[in-house]
């Protein structure tokens, strides 16, 4: 645990700078110098910058406490994350209309199934039994449902347009509807019930605060980070795509995989939260990510698409909805007791690996 004014570890510091000189380098064309040196050191890079964003995200949440701390890096990363996106589309015209509905929704699955799983199999392996308030936890999953449903579910059954897709006053409509979720979600987080998002026990109570210098240190240093790690992500998207094509798997492997990088930062600290039995701040930033992302992203997205009068693709296919609805329904059927054990974080892996495999083997 960081103690009060304690100076920045010298590999937190050192890591993200060590990133984005790997990124100039990349810029100056030395990935065709290098050869396959140059991608293990990429992805080195890529480690070492999440496991430094992890470490400041942690101090900066001691600073100004709970739930801020979590919605700072949930915030942080999905900015981010919605400017990769859209810097992607923008780049790659019409042909990337799918490309915001693949990767939100292989966000909210990795974190429902992969990051919850893991988080409640590692507390629950390490504490037996783990607590949490279900207030909080209620409205996330009520929110993440109503959200989730209107944008990747509904599109398949409006009348307005062919195909899974909404007409643009209806994507327009969607988009507002998302924000102001979204929007209602934060102020009932932070302001008029903060306490539902609180640490109900004393086990969960956070450390000393390090000081507002270091803080704002931390803060600096956890957005170039965030900022490096989507853009290292962004530079080895070629070679991962290589290698899912060598191995005949389905487009959608690459998306996966990508947003698994772009959600490390997110899932580490959830699972170190829940290792050191603080579940309630585990949930905050897995739900809170998820949140963020989708209410995020889709008005974005949505913005591009009429600005440009591109057609963008919301609905799934009919075995991704099923997906999507039986992780929702499980999500709220084991975080509706208030107590987690092994069995809840195993059926959620066991939910994450179907998922991963029907994408490989459709």
């Amino acid at each position: 645990m960081q103690a009060p004014h304690a100076p920045l570890p010298k590999w937190s510091v050192a890591w993200p700078l060590i990133a984005w000189c790997l990124l100039a380098g990349n810029m100056a064309g030395l990935a065709g110098l290098a050869g396959g040196w140059w991608v293990a050191l990429l992805a080195a890079g890529l480690v070492g910058a999440v496991l430094s964003a992890v470490h400041h995200a942690e101090v900066v949440a001691h600073q100004v406490g709970e739930p801020y701390g979590t919605l700072v890096l949930a915030l942080a990363i999905t900015v981010i994350e919605v400017a990769l996106i859209v810097s992607m589309m923008l780049a790659g015209g019409p042909q990337t209309t799918a490309l915001a509905r693949d990767t939100v929704f292989a966000a909210v699955m990795l974190i429902l199934n992969g990051i919850v799983g893991l988080c409640l199999l590692a507390g629950g392996s390490k504490h037996r039994e783990q607590t949490f308030g279900q207030l909080g936890v209620s409205a996330s999953l009520t929110t993440l449902a109503a959200i989730a449903v209107l944008t990747l579910v509904l599109p398949n059954y409006t009348t307005s347009e062919v195909g899974p897709v909404y007409s643009a006053s209806q994507l327009a409509f969607v988009a507002v509807v998302s924000l102001v979720l979204y929007g209602t979600f934060v102020l009932v987080q932070t302001v008029r019930h903060r306490d539902y998002f609180l640490p109900q026990t004393g086990e969960e109570a956070h450390a000393a605060p390090s000081g507002v210098k270091v803080a704002a240190m931390s803060s600096g240093l956890l957005l170039l980070g965030l900022v490096a790690v989507v853009l290292l992500a962004k530079a080895l998207a070629p070679t991962i795509e290589a290698a899912v094509d060598r191995a005949g798997a389905p487009k959608a492997v690459v998306g996966i995989i990508i947003a698994m990088v772009v959600l490390l930062p997110e899932g580490l600290a959830a699972f170190r939260a829940a290792q050191a039995n603080r579940l309630q701040t585990s949930l905050n930033l897995a739900l809170g990510s998820a949140l963020a992302s989708i209410g995020l992203t889709i008005p974005a997205v949505a913005i591009v698409s009429l600005a440009t009068g591109w057609t963008l693709t919301l609905g799934l296919d009919v075995k991704s909805v099923v997906l999507l609805l039986l992780s929702l329904f499980v999500t709220s059927l084991s975080l509706s007791t208030g107590r987690t054990t092994v069995l809840q974080g195993t059926v959620h892996l066991v939910l994450l690996a179907t998922y991963l495999f029907t994408t490989i083997v459709p």
